[in-house]
């Protein structure tokens, strides 16, 4: 008696025979009894065996998919660095399933695994690129902070000509701070690789908003009824008012903006490796982000309440709790290597200011008066702060449903953060 070949039994994948032998094609018992109870016992150790076989050949999918992403397997540290990158590539867990997986983390645990395999490299624990804090960006996260200190209070106990010296030496020494800050740290950008699309840069944009914030209201106040009739003097009673209010708030916030950053980065990394898919991921960073941004806006909302007391000034706090919403969500998005967003928000809210101080001064022109309408109107129901209040508030509520969106990705947290 002959047993059939494999061969003259064609199968499909979806055949019931396709991965084990059918109860027609198991061979009789190796004592020739042919009972049913020694083919049922040779047929479950041979659909046993062909189960957890590596499943490689022709007929192995994911085969195909580990040769087009080989050398990303090759550099991945960790699986989850493959997972996030297959989310990038467009694979999600519906598309997991086609390559006989439950979801995009299995499937990255098997190519990583192989590769591994064949490479010899350990996997690393899971946690071990989570960010750490380290003593070098918390200093420069409370440098801008001193250091516009210094300089406000330089330039309100100084007269004459050592006030604008005193100015001099410290916006530019601000500015390096702030430059250090956003070059390392929780809130530095990630690093783009050789021969790719350059990000758009945010700089400009971001200088003109907090200059706005200082010297905008007080100009565009001014302007409104005829003004100004003289240069800003570093007071708040001159010709061209300054608000000082503000960017103190917002330079002593960089510390509770790197801590923010810092707090999300490490619980986003947590849940990345306790998930088991990406919906599951998506919806525990989701509340988080929220939550840190939330405890961001209390901080700032704080500061300026300090600051105002203790400079017996306004606090502008409405405008100044946008900017800062829109400036910290910029951040965020640019860390985790998302930047055309952010540098789009900026630039609107920067237009926005911009076109509303030049429409009141182009109103002043013959026949030119409808232009001015709007501002005048708006200035005059809510006050100079409406304009970059309306301005940043609507880009920063553009970036948090971006965000929302971007954020919860594991893509966005695929490589350890600079500071780690």
């Amino acid at each position: 008696m002959t047993t059939p070949r494999e061969s003259d039994h064609p199968r499909t994948p979806t055949s019931p025979g396709a991965w084990g032998a059918g109860p027609a094609e198991r061979p009789a018992a190796a004592d020739g009894t042919g009972g049913r109870d020694g083919a049922r016992g040779r047929g479950t150790v041979l659909d046993r065996a062909r189960a957890t076989a590596p499943r490689r050949g022709a007929a192995d999918p994911v085969t195909s998919l580990l040769h087009r992403h080989r050398e990303l397997c090759e550099r991945a540290v960790d699986p989850l660095e493959i997972a996030a990158a297959l989310e990038a590539h467009g694979v999600t867990d519906r598309t997991a399933a086609r390559y006989r997986h439950r979801d995009v983390f299995s499937l990255a645990e098997e190519m990583y695994a192989r590769v591994a395999r064949d490479t010899a490299t350990p996997a690393p624990p899971r946690d071990a690129t989570a960010p750490r804090a380290r003593a070098g960006w918390i200093l420069l996260g409370l440098l801008p902070g001193v250091l516009c200190a210094a300089t406000a209070a330089g330039v309100r106990l100084t007269t004459g000509p050592v006030r604008p010296a005193v100015a001099a030496v410290g916006l530019p020494a601000l500015a390096l701070a702030v430059h250090a800050l956003l070059r390392r740290g929780p809130l530095g950008s990630r690093e783009q690789p050789r021969g790719g699309p350059r990000t758009p840069g945010t700089r400009a944009w971001t200088y003109w908003l907090l200059a706005y914030a200082v010297l905008g209201d007080g100009l565009l106040g001014a302007a409104v009824p005829g003004g100004p009739d003289g240069l800003p003097d570093g007071t708040r009673t001159g010709p061209w008012p300054l608000a000082t209010v503000p960017v103190l708030a917002l330079a002593l916030a960089c510390a509770p903006a790197c801590w923010a950053a810092h707090l999300f980065a490490v619980r986003a990394r947590r849940a990345l490796t306790a998930s088991r898919g990406l919906h599951e991921f998506a919806a525990s960073v989701r509340p988080l982000l929220l939550v840190v941004f939330t405890l961001f806006l209390g901080a700032l909302a704080a500061l300026l309440t300090a600051c105002g007391k203790v400079l017996h000034e306004p606090a502008a706090t409405v405008q100044t709790l946008a900017l800062g919403a829109l400036l910290l969500l910029a951040r965020l998005l640019i860390t985790h290597g998302s930047a055309h967003a952010p540098a789009v928000a900026l630039a609107a809210a920067a237009t926005v200011e911009a076109t509303a101080q030049a429409s009141v001064f182009a109103g002043r022109l013959p026949g030119c008066d409808p232009l001015a309408v709007p501002v005048d109107t708006l200035v005059t129901a809510w006050g100079t702060g409406s304009i970059p209040a309306l301005a940043c508030g609507a880009a920063a509520l553009a970036l948090l449903i971006h965000a929302a969106r971007t954020l919860t990705r594991a893509s966005a947290h695929a490589q350890a953060e600079k500071q780690s």
